[in-house]
């Protein structure tokens, strides 16, 4: 089974919005060089979940991981994100995907703002 990872923001309408994702794309490939790396967004911006999805099954992945890059679960995590997921799955029902919690309720995340936000001061 080859695992990929989809990390899902939720779009806007400025590309630069983008950087920061790119970049920690970028990063987190680096880390995980075995492991096909991918974004994905809710709206506007491209590619979507679909077609990160298909882009990471044409790489051989079996098993996806979206990690959404959300401070926390809002109604976009609640419900947008669960349909899309559910959608995903009725359409591959032979790769297995899981949703990770929302990057911002991860106590090291939090550490880690806190500690930018004290340099910061």
């Amino acid at each position: 089974m080859t695992q990929g990872l989809i990390l899902f923001g939720h779009g806007a309408r400025d590309p630069r919005w983008a950087e920061p994702f790119e970049r920690l794309r970028d990063q987190v490939s680096a880390r995980r060089s075995e492991t096909p790396v991918t974004l994905a967004f809710l709206e506007i911006m491209k590619p979507d979940l679909d077609a990160a999805a298909d882009a990471l099954i044409a790489q051989g992945c079996t098993r996806l991981t979206i990690v959404p890059i959300f401070f926390g679960q809002g109604a976009h995590l609640r419900r947008d994100l669960p349909e899309k997921v559910d959608a995903l799955q009725r359409r591959l029902p032979a790769i297995d995907v899981a949703v990770a919690d929302a990057a911002g309720e991860d106590d090291a995340v939090l550490a880690a703002i806190a500690d930018y936000c004290v340099r910061s001061a």
